[in-house]
């Protein structure tokens, strides 16, 4: 059933994390088709190959330039609070390795990625493409402004930490869907929050657990799109 080494375990190791942390993320247990995305997805793809003997590990790994790949209780948790259905056309912020983009990929009809180094951008772009994930594009772009060409979107994914919410991608939600970010300065708490529009407009902020991730990174002015 399982083509990877350590699939199997990764998935039992979610569940477990999930029962540990449940009063804090309101759910007993992930939907189904999350958990088989998390399932279909090569992880080992997705890290060095110095890595790849903890790929499926669940703890988070570095994949160069400053920056990791989320254990996957997190991909999952995250996606999970998202709540994708299949016709949905989302954004990513931090393709990083594009592992996240890869899980969403599974669910959704679209995902739009935006990535500020551009040595990731690139490799997460031919990654993706080799293992056929063709309905994931990527941009090299300060994510801070998402990718207003596209938008609005059915949601919104951050994999990184901001200060605080940044207002262009909530602008670019469609009223009903939902923003998942980590909220915090480096070496300080950070929040795992959703941000739901509301048909009206009107913005509601749930936290979710503490986390603690890589910052958003913010471009120099007229070094990179966006």
């Amino acid at each position: 059933m399982f083509a990877y080494p350590g699939q199997e375990e990764m998935l039992r190791d979610i569940e477990r994390e999930v029962a540990y942390t449940r009063h804090e993320i309101g759910r007993d247990a992930f939907a189904p088709r999350v958990m088989a995305a998390m399932a279909a997805v090569p992880r080992e793809e997705f890290v060095p190959e110095s890595g790849r003997h903890r790929a499926f590990a669940n703890g988070p790994l570095p994949i160069g330039h400053g920056q990791t790949i989320s254990q996957p209780y997190i991909v999952a948790l995250m996606t999970d609070l998202l709540a994708p259905r299949r016709q949905d056309s989302v954004l990513e912020i931090g393709t990083g390795s594009g592992y996240q983009a890869a899980v969403l990929a599974q669910l959704v009809r679209q995902v739009h990625s935006v990535e500020i180094i551009a040595a990731l951008a690139t490799a997460a772009g031919q990654r993706l493409g080799r293992l056929g994930y063709d309905n994931v594009s990527v941009r090299h772009a300060d994510g801070y402004h998402g990718w207003p060409e596209h938008a609005p979107y059915d949601g919104i994914i951050v994999t990184a930490a901001a200060p605080r919410v940044p207002p262009p991608l909530v602008e670019q939600l469609k009223p009903g869907a939902r923003l998942v970010i980590p909220v915090g300065l480096p070496g300080s708490v950070q929040e795992l929050q959703v941000v739901e529009k509301h048909a009206d407009g009107a913005i509601a902020t749930r936290n979710i657990l503490l986390v603690a991730f890589v910052p958003l990174t913010r471009a120099p002015a007229g070094s990179v799109q966006g």
